[in-house]
């Protein structure tokens, strides 16, 4: 009797404990407020007034479906420092109405990430929004997601942002941002869209950002300084009946400039959309140095018109990818400077080609300066003609040294240099299968081409040539003429 009158005040102490720490740590619940979340009521009033009335900082939204009609809008510096939550994700937020669901707004508006330039406000009152473990579900066409407008350190994660127009939507001017472990799904819009925004430290990490039909990532005319995109699913985010879109794009053709940034350790993939890309970055004709210090690596980027388009942009490396299925192209650069393309597979597994074999591939080079292609692997890439064209192909370029690449099947030519000068193609092998028969010649030059060295590659003859020099100033020499390979 005295055992199990010990063992029922043990499990009180328990359930004690267990209710007090509940009660410390969840302070609102948006049901107390008067939320119904059944998906038909209009909850927006009652979790607005659940959001005023949260003393303690946090709302929790318990499992039900909350439909709300216009935006809910958190002024942090009067609310105080916030945190929206659902409980084990199992809570659902229907946006019925025009614009985001909730849009947080800070007052940081002049300061940097420099701890003296953050005001005591902040620091009281607004660090560091967080949004959690919910899902929000667009019922109007012009509904979106989440906005951050002036926030500092705001934090979203394990949210499921769908059907809505733009997934995540950053304005004005927000520091030291991060989103993680997200899935930003089939939206109309694009799923993280960083609108004429200025933002220093921006991380986007381990999220799936998938089947945004205007873009998955999209910064349009701001300014952006270290910024990392890394473990991602970013796929589908086109329309093949739409405008041209992107996975990723940097656009600052009107205005902003997109430095010191990385891609990493992500899957990009799409399908082939009108003059889509998986990787776009567009800067200024007058002026390449706006978009720059960006590296691109260990990537897996696959299945879309161009895999890597730059307009305009300077001091980018790409190193390490894994690349199929460029339609158009693998990579397209025109103005480009201090450029390093260094060990990437450009790859032709036949698993991935039963029934596209247009999907052409290559790289092509225009106007580029400074610009080093080493150590690649490229397997049955290449567009253009029959006179013309081929798996790299460089044109009015300058200061460009192609080592130590193998070409094998490339359609029409191996490599293509055109009035370009000081440049260099040198310890490359390109071959073709026995059974390929598509490469027109090994090494095609043209136009002037001053200070050109080709020297001490291993080429194979195709239909017309090993090496055609129709150009003025090049120097070819040291070369090797190897057949077919069985």
């Amino acid at each position: 009797m005295q055992g199990l009158l010990i063992n029922f005040l043990q499990r009180l102490f328990v359930c004690l404990t267990i209710c007090l720490s509940y009660e410390i740590s969840y302070a609102v619940n948006v049901k107390d407020f008067g939320a119904k979340g059944d998906g038909k009521t209009d909850d927006t009033r009652a979790i607005a007034t659940a959001i005023s009335g949260a003393t303690d900082g946090l709302v929790e939204f318990p499992r039900g479906t909350y439909r709300i009609t216009k935006t809910i809008e958190i002024d942090l510096s009067l609310q105080g420092t916030l945190g929206l939550s659902g409980r084990g994700a199992s809570a659902n937020i229907i946006m019925a109405g025009e614009g985001p669901a909730f849009r947080f707004i800070g007052s940081h508006d002049k300061g940097s990430a420099l701890p003296a330039s953050v005001k005591q406000l902040t620091w009281d009152k607004e660090r560091m929004p967080l949004i959690d473990a919910l899902e929000i579900v667009g019922d109007h066409i012009n509904a979106d997601g989440i906005e951050l407008k002036n926030t500092f350190m705001p934090t979203l994660r394990a949210l499921l942002i769908r059907n809505v127009r733009n997934g995540i939507h950053l304005t004005s001017r927000n520091r030291n941002v991060l989103i993680d472990a997200c899935h930003v799904y089939n939206n109309s819009g694009i799923g993280i869209f960083l609108d004429q925004v200025n933002i220093h430290q921006f991380i986007i990490s381990d999220s799936h950002i998938s089947y945004c039909k205007k873009g998955g990532i999209s910064v349009i005319n701001s300014e952006i300084r270290n910024f990392q995109i890394t473990g991602n699913d970013i796929e589908y985010n086109c329309d093949p009946e739409g405008s041209p879109s992107a996975d990723i794009l940097v656009d600052c053709t009107r205005g902003g400039s997109v430095r010191e940034g990385t891609i990493s350790g992500n899957t990009i993939q799409a399908i082939p959309s009108p003059g889509g890309a998986n990787i776009r970055f567009l800067g200024l004709n007058s002026n390449p140095d706006k978009i720059g210090l960006w590296s691109i690596t260990g990537n897996h980027i696959s299945n879309q018109e161009l895999n890597i388009h730059l307009e305009n942009t300077r001091g980018i490396s790409i190193t390490g990818n894994t690349f199929i299925r460029g339609y158009n192209h693998h990579l397209l650069i025109n103005n480009g400077r201090n450029l390093i393309i260094n060990g990437n597979v450009f790859d032709h597994n036949e698993d991935y080609f039963p029934s596209q074999p247009s999907a052409y591939g290559g790289i092509l080079l225009s106007r580029g300066e400074n610009v080093i292609l080493s150590d690649n692997i490229m397997d049955g890439s290449g567009n253009g003609t029959e006179d013309e064209g081929g798996a790299i192909v460089v044109k009015d370029s300058r200061e460009i040294s192609i080592s130590a690449c193998q070409i094998k099947n490339p359609n029409f030519n191996g490599i293509q240099i055109e009035r370009s000068t000081n440049s260099q193609i040198i310890n490359c092998i390109i071959s073709e299968s026995a059974k390929n028969n598509g490469m027109q010649r090994g090494i095609l030059l043209k136009g002037i081409c001053t200070g050109t060295l080709v020297k001490d590659n291993s080429v194979a003859s195709g239909k017309l040539a090993e090496i055609s020099n129709y150009s003025s100033g090049a120097v070819v020499k040291g070369n090797i003429s190897i057949g077919s390979v069985q």
